[in-house]
Formats: C-alpha cells, sequence, structure tokens
C-alpha cells in the first residue's frame, strides 16, 4: 500500500513517524514543495531578535536523516499542482530536475500547511518587501536588514509584534501599519491597551486605522516608502504579517473546503473523501467551545493532528479532541495569554455571557518581586460554564493560563475554579491565586 503525505512540515513528519513506527514496512511518499522538512516556524522571529542562535537550531531533522535513518521516501522541491480524486493520482512538478511527476495513492494526506497573504498592490515586488513564514523568509529578512535602519510591519497581530520586538532589539526604528484601531484586536481593550503602552514605551510607532495602499521604489526597484490611505511613510523594509490562507488550491473541488480554504476534517482527520486525509494548517480544527469547526492554525495543533492521522492512517483508530484557542506571546516585557473564547465572541453564542475582570499579583503580595497581573474571566450567567479567559502581566501569566485551558477542556463551571487545589509559596502565589480571586468575584457578581 502506499501513502502518500503533500508536505513536510511538522503535521507531515509527525504522520510519517507515526506510520513507520507501526507500520515499518509501509511504503511511505513524503512530497514538498520546499528544501526544508519539519522545524519549528514559530521560532523564526527569535533567529532575528537572539534568543535563538542559529537557523539550524529549529530544525528537527534534515530530510537525509529521514531517507538514511528511518528509510523514508522524502522528495524536496516537488511541488503538487493537480489531485485527480476519481483516479487517484496527484500530478505535479520537480523543481530540480524541471519535470513534471505523477504518482497514484491508496491513501493521501494533505499537509501543506499555509502561505502568509502578500497583497497585490502596487510596489509588492521591489526588493526590501516580504512577508514571514519560512527559513527562506527567514534568511532574506537576515541579508537584507544589516544596514537597514527604518522596518515597518503591516499588521499588528502575533508575528507583526513579535518581529517589532526583535527589530528594536537591534536599533532599528520600527512602524506598525495595522488598519484596526487597536493591536490584536481579537483581544479585550484592557489587554491591548497595555500592550501598546510597552510599543510605545519601545520606541515604537503605531499608525491605526489606515489601509496600505502602495509601495514606493527607488531606480534600483528598492523599497523607499509605503503609502497609506491616510500617510506616505519613508521606510527601508517592509513586512507584511496581515494573516494566513491555507495552501489547497490543487485541491480537488470534491474535497469540502471553509471559504478561507481551510479543508474540512472529522475527528479522525478525514476529509468528504474517507481515502483522503487532512491536518495543519490547511485544516480544520473542531473548536469544543463554540462546538463547530474553526481554523486557528498553531504549531501545537499541527503536531497534535499530524499525530492522529498518522495512527489512522496506520490503522489505528484515534480521535483528535479538538481545541480551545490557548495562545500566548512575549512582548518585550509582558507576557499575554488567552483561552477559550473573548467576551466578544462569547456574547455571540452564549446570550448569557459575562466577564469579571482582577486586577492581583503574581506572587505573594509581601515578596519583593511581585509584579501585578491583569485577568479577566468570561462565563455563563445561566450554566455558570467557564467560557474563556485572558491575561497579561510579567510573570506567572503561562501557569494561569495552562490552568485555565485544562478548567476549559474540561468543561468546568467558573464557581468550581475557587475549589482548585493550586501550588503556594510565597516566591509562587499568594494563598489566593488570582484565578480563585476572580472567580470568587464572578460568583459574587452573579447574586
Amino acid at each position: 500500500m502506499t501513502t502518500v503525505i503533500i508536505g513536510g512540515d511538522a503535521a507531515g513528519m509527525s504522520a510519517a513517524m507515526q506510520i513507520h513506527r507501526k507500520k515499518p514496512k509501509e511504503n511511505i511518499v513524503i512530497l514538498e514543495k520546499g528544501a526544508y522538512f519539519s522545524y519549528a516556524q514559530c521560532g523564526l522571529p527569535y533567529v532575528i531578535e537572539g534568543s535563538v542562535q542559529e537557523v539550524s537550531d529549529l530544525i528537527v531533522r534534515s530530510y537525509d536523516v529521514y531517507r538514511t535513518k528511518f528509510h523514508l521516501d522524502v522528495r524536496p522541491h516537488h511541488e503538487v499542482t493537480e489531485m485527480d480524486s476519481e483516479r487517484q493520482i496527484i500530478h505535479g512538478f520537480n523543481h530540480q530536475t524541471k519535470s513534471s511527476f505523477s504518482i497514484p495513492y491508496e491513501k493521501l494526506l494533505i499537509a501543506t500547511g499555509a502561505s502568509p497573504i502578500m497583497p497585490n498592490i502596487e510596489g509588492h515586488t521591489y526588493k526590501g518587501v516580504f512577508t514571514f513564514k519560512t527559513i527562506p523568509d527567514l534568511e532574506k529578512v537576515l541579508d537584507y536588514m544589516a544596514d537597514k535602519e527604518h522596518v515597518t510591519i503591516v499588521g499588528g497581530g502575533y508575528i507583526g509584534l513579535e518581529l517589532a520586538e526583535a527589530f528594536v532589539t537591534h536599533q532599528k526604528k520600527v512602524r506598525i501599519v495595522e488598519r484596526n484601531g487597536r493591536l490584536s484586536k481579537k483581544w479585550g481593550e484592557e489587554f491591548t491597551n497595555q500592550v501598546e503602552q510597552q510599543a510605545r514605551l519601545k520606541g515604537i510607532e503605531l499608525s491605526f486605522n489606515e489601509t496600505v495602499l502602495s509601495l514606493k521604489g527607488n531606480e534600483q526597484q528598492e523599497i523607499v516608502a509605503i503609502q497609506t490611505d491616510q500617510h506616505l511613510y519613508h521606510t527601508d523594509m517592509v513586512i507584511f504579517a496581515i494573516g494566513i490562507e491555507p495552501n489547497t488550491s490543487f485541491v480537488d473541488k470534491v474535497v469540502e473546503k471553509l471559504d478561507n480554504g481551510a479543508l474540512v476534517v472529522n475527528e479522525f482527520l478525514q476529509t468528504n473523501l474517507p481515502s483522503v486525509y487532512a491536518a495543519g494548517d490547511c485544516a480544520t480544527q473542531y473548536h469544543r467551545i463554540k462546538e463547530e469547526n474553526d481554523y486557528i492554525p498553531l504549531g501545537t495543533h499541527a503536531n497534535k493532528q499530524g499525530r492522529i492521522a498518522g495512527m489512522n492512517l496506520a490503522g489505528e483508530k484515534k480521535t483528535f479532541k479538538g481545541v480551545i484557542g490557548t495562545a500566548i506571546f512575549r512582548f518585550f516585557d509582558l507576557t499575554v495569554a488567552r483561552t477559550g473564547l473573548s467576551y466578544v465572541e462569547a456574547k455571540e453564542k452564549f446570550k448569557k455571557a459575562n466577564k469579571i475582570q482582577y486586577k492581583g499579583m503574581d506572587r505573594a503580595g509581601y515578596f519583593k518581586q511581585s509584579q501585578s497581573l491583569l485577568i479577566e474571566i468570561i462565563y455563563d450567567e445561566q450554566s455558570r460554564r467557564l467560557l474563556g479567559a485572558e491575561i497579561i502581566g510579567k510573570e506567572g501569566v503561562d501557569k494561569r493560563v495552562d490552568v485555565l485551558s485544562v478548567a476549559l477542556f474540561n468543561e468546568m463551571k467558573v464557581d468550581e475554579l475557587e475549589h482548585l487545589d493550586l501550588s503556594y509559596a510565597p516566591p509562587f502565589n499568594g494563598v489566593w491565586d488570582p484565578i480563585q480571586q476572580a472567580a470568587r468575584r464572578a460568583k459574587n457578581q452573579s447574586k
């Protein structure tokens, strides 16, 4: 039996390794458009920032290792361009040999990930204009940035903020252009206000409610300015971080997709075609709280989905348990995290959604190193079910968001949080954790 995997990213290689371990004699063909297999994309900004020393540190295994140690048929530079689901054949182009190829399959896993969006505007092909998603993207930015002074980042989401911090560490002048009225619009305003304050404190210029219309270049075809609907900003580099879109344009039209192109999968990671599976940034993720398919492309989801898809492809029935939207990022001295639904999302799904905010300390208040921490808990007034949370602070945010993510995953009620047996010692916490303090206030708020 031949199993073909399209995409050598985390999802694809996680699946391949599961099939290999359970069925060592299985014929597995892995086709990758680029040159790199299975690397940590989330670590790319930190190579620029300096926390990661070398690009090679992000690579889990080279394709030579997959070939020689695991005897997998990995094929770099193989781009799939067409899928014939009726005949179960895929067609593509080998960029090394400059020749076409066709491969029949009995089972197929699509793990092609997603690509950053580059707007089709005047000047987008100038030198110094980038997107940021892959190792080649990183290498191009590193090569270009050395003698440049001013960097413009279009987009104020996770990637935009991580890149802004990275460039500031190199003493670059940074501007973020955001078409909305604030950064990270999915978060509550009290949280994004702190992020914006931190950005300005670090010298980052913020331009809100502006849409990029065109890019201006010089005679050498190098970027020199960015034109929005309000201003002309001079700049030496532009990075677009305005979102991603699933790499599924080649997929047969009979395969069900969301409007954005993400392939709809069931709990076994199967598409509507039983022999075709999908995992990672090109596929949907079932949201446990919304109780519907969603699209939340994160590395942790890609690895889990790939692993489970691999088990199913190997004949072992396993289900993907879904996601609840847990995310975290660092922005200079701040850590910002969320899990579950935001208050705006909760109000759309639950008529009785409510929220409570609590500002406390990350450890015992009398402890010298204690820092303030803001937590917001979202819950349903009627059922008392916990629906989501947002947290911002300098330390202890990661611990608390993970506690709340476990509570959400297990459908706990907000009133139950007060009774959790959480760790306590003055260097780490107060006798009542901020989560419990917020939960207690939610209980009192409802009386």
